[in-house]
């Protein structure tokens, strides 16, 4: 990953399976992750745009929603001689699932008429991303015309075509294509035209497509005008992200993130279903159906399948595609996944679902708990997978106080804490649905209780907390990190172990000021842009606020999520996958540079932080919800959300600036 291609830079447009990244110059160039992708291929790799062979000066651009970007140059050789620019090149760019058009304005607003050549410059190298995430450059392929007039390239069953509802007074085809427009445009004129891009990538295992509709509904307004903002765009982008399973499809998902992720993730997936799940239990499901088609029947170690387990990470293989590249298509490398797997079920039927089709996967899912005698944990069988197998899966993520990596297999605190609750949602739902099994779930979970309080927690000159692992001796991986909010609201935990953990996650050596640090701003080790030693992941400070919430401690979890709607200002509102770590007075809020943006569990954040300043809670039992907003979230009131789900009514929450909650609906 050395080489991976930088991204913080970029501007990105996504509409699953679909993404473009481009300077913010507009100017789509042949250089790192550039290119629009869709389905995990780039159909094209530049997109330029010169006026008499010169790039126009860049003024400036501007986000149009998930799918949409708007760029404004100035062609300064041409027009009045005057200092400001006279004549413009306006690009606005929207990408669907499957197309990309790019409209041409150029703009002249001088007392003179204007004589010019707009060309647009072509390359496609129909490359799978796996082919360049790592700083590889495939070669491009030729352009072609076809029968009518159009160009396209094709490579094998992967194949762009581009056509313009103005046709282009000349067109070069060599390794690129070049599309030429003679112009002549009076004074206070303008001149305009579309370029569309399709493309079409057989698979030999069509595993996602574009669902049928898009269409979110919720919407919130806050006293907080960022929080606002962050909530429509994280929504927003979120429905941008979701896929639909081929064998089904009205089962919904959310792709992991733009560029590189766009694509089923078990992790990532369930996660971002559960922080939505106020808001309606449909995605819940899709995504339980969805991984639960593919849950493990065998035991194989080249993909470390074994019966019952959730994937990790499937990904569709181009035909004609060495499959060899990276990981296997369809991989379950996680030690997580599987108990995230039965508590995002446990959640869904809490919220109203019925889940009674998914009785034989939980069954399934919930042996696999059970068969770890011990404690969770992973190696990587063959050394071709992933070294570590939790969230946290870089090569250094796993290391103690002194920086010593951590010898497999490891036993992540997490992995065992999300254990503990499948098996205690695991019984509740059998004993709903009348099913045996739910006495040896709670037996499980009662032992993996106790061996955890004596295995785990560890003490500094800080005093008691829950170590980051165990390594392959049994003896506990002593750094600080964030991995221990993780175990909040998981029931693993005593009210007065709780609120220790609350008093760490709260303090400065993890609380960045804008969310919660990977890792302890003390360690040797600490990178502010190191990839799990350092930086920010909106997602794990949700999962932090979330638990802090369930188990009374709303000043830290306010704290944290302030900090991290702070952030998203500096990011325009759309939260990336993870940014730098430093406190405010080291240094200025850093970018991640690898950072993917959208992120679908960094988007759907900021529906944790509302549910945590909400306070809701649903009761099955009753099919009621109570609304009882956190004082600590007070500078977040009035607040009005329209769009909350209980049992398949939808509900309309409003808080005044007292804290008083109105529900209607």
């Amino acid at each position: 990953m050395h080489n991976q291609p930088y991204l913080h830079d970029l501007v990105t447009a996504v509409t699953a399976p679909a993404t473009v990244l481009s300077s913010p110059d507009g100017q789509l160039r042949r250089d790192g992750a550039q290119g629009w992708l869709v389905a995990d291929v780039r159909h094209l790799a530049e997109l330029t745009v010169t006026v008499d062979g010169r790039e126009p000066v860049a003024l400036g651009h501007r986000q149009d929603g998930p799918a949409g970007l708007r760029f404004v140059a100035a062609a300064r050789h041409l027009g009045d001689e005057i200092t400001e620019p006279t004549v413009r090149v306006e690009r606005h760019r929207h990408t669907g699932p499957g197309t990309l058009r790019e409209t041409v304005e150029l703009v002249n607003d001088s007392r003179r008429e204007v004589s010019t050549t707009v060309s647009m410059r072509l390359v496609a190298d129909l490359a799978p991303v796996l082919a360049f995430r790592n700083g590889e450059r495939p070669a491009a392929v030729p352009p072609r015309t076809s029968a009518d007039g159009v160009s396209e390239w094709v490579d094998g069953g992967r194949v762009t075509v581009a056509t313009t509802d103005r046709s282009p007074d000349h067109v070069e085809l060599t390794d690129h294509a070049r599309l030429d427009w003679h112009l002549t445009l009076p004074p206070r004129t303008r001149a305009t035209w579309t370029v569309t891009f399709t493309a079409d990538s057989a698979s030999d295992d069509a595993v996602f497509t574009a669902p049928r509709d898009r269409a979110v509904t919720t919407t919130l307004t806050s006293a907080n005008d960022e929080l606002t903002a962050l909530f429509r765009t994280g929504v927003d982008d979120l429905s941008h992200l979701l896929l639909a399973d081929a064998a089904a499809r009205d089962d919904l998902f959310a792709a992991a993130g733009a560029p590189w992720y766009l694509t089923l993730f078990g992790r990532d997936s369930l996660w971002t279903a559960r922080f939505a799940l106020p808001f309606g239990t449909g995605l819940a499901m899709g995504t339980l159906r969805t991984l639960a088609r593919r849950q493990g029947t065998r035991h194989d170690q080249e993909t470390e399948e074994e019966p019952g387990k959730i994937a990790h990470e499937i990904r569709r293989v181009p035909s004609g595609v060495d499959s060899g590249v990276g990981l296997p298509p369809c991989y379950y490398g996680t030690i997580d996944a599987t108990p995230l797997w039965i508590s995002l079920m446990h959640d869904a039927w809490q919220w109203g679902a019925d889940v009674a089709e998914l009785l034989t996967p939980l069954r399934r899912a919930l042996d696999w708990v059970l068969s770890h005698d011990d404690f969770l944990s992973y190696r990587d069988q063959l050394g071709r997978g992933l070294a570590n197998q939790g969230w946290k899966d870089s090569p250094d993520s796993i290391q103690d106080s002194a920086g010593n990596l951590a010898a497999a297999p490891v036993a992540l605190s997490e992995a065992q804490a999300y254990a503990h609750r499948a098996a205690l949602d695991a019984a509740a739902l059998l004993d709903a649905y009348g099913q045996p099994g739910a006495a040896d779930a709670r037996a499980w979970a009662a032992t993996m209780n106790s061996r955890f309080r004596a295995a785990f927690w560890v003490r500094d000159e800080d005093g008691a907390f829950p170590a980051l692992a165990l390594d392959a001796h049994g003896r506990p991986v002593d750094a600080l990190a964030s991995n221990m909010g993780h175990l909040l609201g998981c029931g693993l935990l005593t009210e007065e172990e709780s609120a220790l953990v609350a008093a760490r996650l709260g303090s400065g050596r993890l609380d960045s000021g804008h969310g919660l640090r990977t890792f302890d701003g003390r360690h040797p080790y600490f990178n502010p842009v190191g990839y799990h030693t350092g930086t920010v992941w909106p997602h794990d400070t949700a999962i932090a606020v979330d638990g802090l919430a369930r188990d009374g401690h709303a000043d830290v979890a306010a704290a944290l999520a302030a900090g991290v709607v702070r952030a998203g200002t500096r990011f325009g509102h759309r939260l990336p996958e993870l940014y730098g770590g430093w406190a405010a007075e080291d240094g200025p809020l850093l970018d991640y540079p690898s950072t993917c943006r959208p992120q679908a569990w960094s988007a759907a954040s900021v529906l944790v932080f509302v549910r945590a300043a909400l306070g809701l809670a649903p009761d099955r039992s009753t099919g009621t919800l109570t609304v009882r907003p956190s004082s600590a979230f007070a500078s977040w009131f009035p607040m009005v959300i329209d769009g909350v789900e209980m049992a398949g009514r939808r509900l309309r929450v409003e808080v005044d600036a007292t804290g008083a909650a109105t529900v209607s609906g």
